[in-house]
Order: C-alpha cells, then structure tokens, then sequence
C-alpha cells in the first residue's frame, strides 16, 4: 500500500503546511511497500539492461525509468520512447533533440544507450534514478489530493535547475514554453491567460518576458536561481489559481485578491 500525502488546506495556506511537512510525509511516502517494491526490482536488475530493447521490454523497469522523468503517461508507447533512448542525444539530429519537451532528451541522456557500455552499467546509477522516481512520485501522490500542489512541487525542483543551465535566457524560455507543467505556473503566476498558450512560440516568448520584467523586474530566467523569486512565483500561482477556481473559503479568497492587487500594484511602479 503507499502513503497517501496528507493536505489539509487549499491555496497558499495548504502550500505552507505542506512543505513544512515535506520532509516527514516524502519520507512515509518513500517507505510505503509499493515504492520500496519497484526500487528493490529497480535495483537488482538495471545492471543488466544494455539496450533500448531489454528496457522497453521489461515494465517495472520501464515504470520506473519513465516516472523518474515524469512520463508516467507513455508506459505503453512502447515504440516511441524506444526511439529516443536509441537515437541518445550525442547527435543533433537524434529524435529526443527534437522534441520540445525536454525530458525526452533527459531521458535518453541518463540512460545514455548511444554509449558502450550504457550509463545503466555504472555503480551510481540506480541511487540517481530512484531519487528523481521518489520526487516525481510523491509529486504525483500530492497530486491526487489537489494538482495545483503537483505542478508547485514541480516547478519548485525544476526552475531553479533550469535557471542555473548555461545558455541563452530565450533557450531557458523556449523549454519552459515547451514544458506543460512549467509553463502552467510560470503563465498562472505572471497573470497571464491561458490563451497565451495557443500563440506561436516566438510570440509567447515575447509575451513571457514583458510580463515577467513588469512583475519580477527582470526577464531572464537564470533570476529563478534565487528561491525567493520562485517562491514569489509559486506563491503568486497559487492565489491566482484560488481566485479562478473560486474558493469556497471567503476569507482566504479576499486575503488572496488583497495579495495579488498589492502585487500589481507594486509591479505597476517599476
């Protein structure tokens, strides 16, 4: 049976009980018996995975590789993701290269299959993997109680990382365009609408930046490094998303409408 993560409260409120319990409740989650099951198979057989075709071909394998990254979701596209752990990454021309969304190609360059031997043949392997499966898993349990958790979790793990990558800040907002559960925060909580989505990518990455200097003061990504900005960030989603969604709760609902006009207010000035 796994560990249910327990949250109490909605909106920002429910945000500051659950990290305050992070660390007790990952660490109940992390022990529950199906977790432990799939890393104990985990680890006792990816040493023996040398191929593309012996992963795909082996489902808690693959249940386990796939949820590390998040791509629970293509468990049964057997095919497509034995493309973009063959193709690796090493050529630009490989598959995962030319996805936009990126955890493919963090996929295929963990497991790094376009290498001899495969990345699945060192020591360290298994402990890297099974900690991104235990994040992104317990992110998923958070998830089922409220998703708006799911998606802070996320970009509370994810932002700063991308933020501290070297590159042009319009690459670091391409991939938070191209990332389904980045972008839902990052476009909540600068205010934008949700149209914002359907516009050509060029487009969005104008939109993105004019609106992220007017609330944050700058437009480069690498200011996410800072995790009071991505606090502010998270903060700002959450409100936003308890306004929309209209919460049952008045008096946080007000408390969160104050917040958000403070902020805009403060915005306006720079």
């Amino acid at each position: 049976m796994t560990y249910q993560p327990i949250v109490p409260l909605s909106g920002y409120a429910g945000w500051k009980v659950l990290t305050r319990t992070m660390e007790t409740q990952k660490a109940a989650f992390t022990a529950s018996a199906t977790v432990q099951s799939d890393e104990e198979y985990f680890r006792e057989n990816i040493g023996n995975i040398s191929s593309a075709e012996e992963l795909v071909s082996d489902y808690k394998l693959l249940k386990v590789a796939l949820g590390a990254f998040g791509l629970d979701d293509d468990i049964q596209n057997k095919f497509f993701i034995k493309k973009v752990l063959e193709e690796g990454t090493i050529s630009e021309d490989a598959f995962a290269n030319k996805l936009t969304d990126s955890r493919y190609s963090d996929l295929a360059s963990a497991f790094g299959f376009d290498f001899t031997p495969p990345n699945t043949a060192l020591s360290s392997f298994s402990d890297e993997i099974l900690t991104q499966y235990e994040d992104r898993q317990f992110e998923l349990a958070v998830g089922d109680s409220d998703e708006t958790y799911r998606f802070a979790l996320n970009v509370q793990r994810e932002l700063p990382e991308l933020a501290a990558e070297d590159g042009s800040e319009n690459t670091k907002w391409y991939t938070i365009i191209g990332n389904e559960a980045l972008a839902t925060v990052v476009r909540t909580g600068l205010g934008l609408p949700e149209s914002v989505a359907s516009l050509d990518v060029d487009q969005q990455l104008t939109v993105y930046k004019q609106k992220a200097q007017q609330v944050f003061g700058s437009d480069d990504v690498s200011q996410f490094t800072d995790s009071e900005n991505v606090e502010k960030l998270i903060k700002y989603y959450l409100l936003r998303e308890q306004v929309m969604n209209g919460s049952t709760a008045t008096s946080s609902s007000s408390i969160a409408l104050t917040l958000l006009q403070n902020a805009s207010s403060f915005s306006a000035r720079f």
